[in-house]
């Protein structure tokens, strides 16, 4: 079985997302450290990062994921933009850091109507710059798979391993596979067969090794759609069987997985019953 948790709230102070999530029995959480729909936010304190730490030592929470904000794209073909983005992915990872988090998760980004190629490019060069400014650290970078709307990169494994293979520090990346972006990108892991194809296309192209992370959404969108739209576990397109396979894949026993279903905390606890009910 995996880590399983939930993407919790901050409001009140980092910290209360600690409490949120052992009172809905995470054994692993995924937070935004700001507001992700603003450029900037406060300065995150000193005593905020330690009450976090504390929380988190006395509540025994295994995993930690910071979410970076949906402003950020690191494939922005316009130069000051693509700073702008790079600068705010570097803030994302001093709160990582401040926090002692294991995971910062992104999308790959837009290459806005340019080419996959130069969008790979500029991923890539942007993760080498924040990986030379963070030498020590231990957070891991986690590439999410997304759906493929619009000029998103990261709907194909291939598109992945590219961006992958151009990092320098190999080890300080991984992937964040999320099961409606990928079945909305066309991966199909409706039944058995179907998702161990799907995993071993993941496998070949990238290596299960590189899988640190899992978002557990069902898809309220169809094979293909291409739509980003969540939905409760078993109740859209992918149904239950999906994550039936997921907790009891022994290949991922301790790998976080985490839930991001509409109206979030009002159907956490109905969402984690129903995984842990299907662990074998």
């Amino acid at each position: 079985m995996g880590l399983l948790g939930a993407h919790m709230s901050i409001s009140g102070g980092v910290e209360k997302s600690i409490s949120r999530g052992h009172d809905l029995g995470c054994e692993t959480i995924q937070i935004f450290s700001k507001n992700q729909r603003q450029w900037k936010s406060p300065n995150l304190s000193d005593g905020a990062a330690e009450r976090f730490r504390q929380a988190r030592q006395k509540l025994s929470i295994k995993n930690v994921a910071i979410h970076d904000s949906y402003l950020i794209n690191l494939a922005h073909p316009d130069p000051e933009q693509l700073q702008k983005s790079r600068d705010a992915f570097f803030d994302e990872m001093e709160r990582a850091e401040k926090l002692g988090v294991e995971f910062l998760i992104f999308h790959p980004g837009s290459h806005m109507n340019t080419s996959e190629e130069n969008g790979i490019r500029r991923i890539a060069g942007s993760l080498n710059d924040v990986l030379a400014r963070f030498p020590d650290s231990r957070v891991q970078l986690l590439l999410e798979t997304t759906s493929g709307s619009g000029h998103h990169l990261g709907c194909r494994f291939e598109q992945l391993a590219a961006i992958l293979s151009r990092v320098h520090k190999k080890d300080r990346v991984g992937v964040c596979f999320d099961t409606a972006h990928v079945f909305a990108a066309g991966y199909d892991i409706r039944d058995e067969r179907a998702y161990e194809d799907t995993m071993d296309q993941f496998q070949r192209t990238i290596g299960l090794g590189r899988l640190q992370a899992f978002h557990l959404n069902d898809s309220k969108n169809d094979l293909g759609s291409r739509v980003d739209r969540h939905e409760n576990i078993g109740m859209g397109f992918l149904g239950e069987l999906p994550f039936r396979c997921l907790v009891n894949d022994s290949r991922f026993r301790n790998v976080p997985m985490i839930l991001e279903t509409p109206e979030g905390e009002k159907y956490y606890k109905k969402n984690l019953t129903l995984l842990k009910s299907f662990m074998a």
